[in-house]
């Protein structure tokens, strides 16, 4: 976050005052670091508390530090001991990596997750996902608030696809963020990745098992748009949801990913293309795919009575049909995805397909970036991953003045007036009081980013 930061050891105790390191001398501070806890680490979590660290743990987190410093060849080495060697794998369908079902809780794609708890004896409800509690759908929903980290137009149209059930903004660069509108469940005909709707809320679309996003779902759609976070959200019937504490029904004992398995292949797949090995680049890439063809969003059936009757009236085959039934429907698509699969739903064409042909270096990056971004959204890897291309300040600034034919600031009135995003944002501004703090002599230790 604030990238030239001190770096304090266990032996620092007598002068805190310490300067900046440098971006570089700070990683390979936290190699050291990591190094020692592979080494003290067990292969299995502490006392079988299955949420702890272990030596895996620390080497995927190596590894990703390694992406970071740029050392794609220490990266490759490091990820592929995990994938090779280590506990961790792909969940079998989408809908189980966020999800409240117990059953599915720390899977085996889980790497470091905030481990939540609800209905544990706590009469608050605060051991529970309490620093998401906001991030729901808002009064009009079952949640009753408060509709904050919402979806952007410009995130939902990039879940568009082409033909080949492939993004849209790769081989339609200047007009796949076109639409305007609140891309609702009745316009299905336009083609979308199935992970669209495991990622986001979206109107006469049924939202898990609650019975179908509408109307009030949003606190202000001038402001935010007329979407809602959804990997957050527990099912009704997983039985996740606290039973006590202020807003109950916003609190739930749904996991929040920090880092899983699919983001250490992706940086796998990412080191990879950047030392040249398109082919393993690419085969990692289609097998993320094929499980994002798994699974789509089904009716979901909701236990509300006025949401199930809502939801009927909309699709009144919702509870003969037997291809929408449930709230996970199967595709059919085979574990090693050889073709587009196409599976359509009254409220959805959903269509993926995997990478054919051959890559060069260029066009596996730029598949790599946007897969990243559709298994990832919403789960706070964007901008990161962004300022560690070197593209945050085009990709940003196109977002909010225009790119792929659409630009936030014409959808969302905050925009209007939007700074420019400069090579300054790319850090945090250290805070003046640590500054100030850190003084010897009357003149500080520790330096202000540039540009703050």
């Amino acid at each position: 976050m604030w990238g030239n930061i001190p770096y304090y050891r266990a032996n620092d105790t007598t002068d805190f005052r310490k300067p900046n390191e440098t971006k570089q001398q700070v990683e390979a501070d936290l190699l050291v670091d990591l190094d020692s806890a592979i080494a003290l680490l067990d292969v299995k979590p502490r006392n079988g508390q299955t949420g702890r660290v272990t030596k895996w743990t620390a080497k995927a987190y190596k590894g990703r530090v390694q992406m970071y410093a740029g050392s794609y060849a220490a990266a490759i080495t490091t990820f592929n001991d995990v994938k090779n060697n280590g506990p961790y794998a792909l969940e079998t369908s989408f809908d189980h990596v966020w999800t409240g079902f117990k059953q599915f809780e720390n899977g085996k794609e889980t790497i470091f997750a905030y481990q939540a708890s609800a209905n544990d004896g706590n009469g608050d409800g605060e051991n529970s996902n309490f620093g998401e509690r906001l991030n729901f759908p808002s009064s009009g929903s079952p949640f009753g608030c408060c509709g904050f980290h919402q979806p952007s137009y410009n995130l939902v149209n990039y879940f568009q696809v082409d033909a080949a059930g492939l993004p849209l903004a790769l081989s339609s660069p200047t007009t796949w963020n076109a639409n305007n509108n609140n891309f609702t469940g009745a316009q299905n005909t336009v083609a979308v990745d199935p992970r669209l709707d495991w990622t986001v809320g979206r109107d006469n679309v049924p939202f898990k098992d609650w019975g179908l996003h509408g109307g009030g779902w949003v606190r202000s759609i001038q402001h935010g748009g007329p979407y809602s976070a959804k990997k957050n959200v527990h099912e009704n019937a997983s039985g996740a949801q606290s039973n006590v504490g202020w807003t109950n029904t916003q609190l739930n004992s749904v996991n929040i990913h920090i880092f899983r398995y699919a983001d250490l292949l992706l940086m796998l797949a990412e080191a990879e293309a950047q030392a040249g090995t398109i082919a393993n680049a690419q085969a990692i890439v289609n097998q993320i795919r094929s499980r994002a063809a798994q699974t789509v969003q089904g009716c979901g059936v909701p236990t509300d009575a006025k949401a199930s009757a809502a939801e009927i009236a909309a699709y009144p085959t919702r509870g003969t049909d037997p291809t929408i039934k449930g709230m996970a429907v199967a595709t059919g698509a085979p574990t090693a995805l050889v073709a587009p699969i196409t599976k359509l739903m009254p409220w959805a064409t959903y269509k993926i397909g995997p990478y054919t042909g051959t890559w060069n270096q260029a066009q596996a990056l730029a598949a790599i970036q946007a897969e990243r971004r559709l298994e990832l959204a919403m789960e706070g890897q964007r901008f990161f991953d962004l300022r560690r291309w070197g593209i945050a300040q085009t990709v940003l600034n196109g977002y909010v003045n225009g790119i792929g034919g659409g630009a936030e600031k014409t959808r969302l009135q905050q925009f209007t007036s939007a700074e420019a995003v400069t090579a300054k944002h790319n850090l945090y501004p250290i805070p003046d009081n640590q500054i100030q703090l850190i003084k010897t002599s009357g003149k500080s230790n520790l330096a202000q980013n540039p540009g703050w």
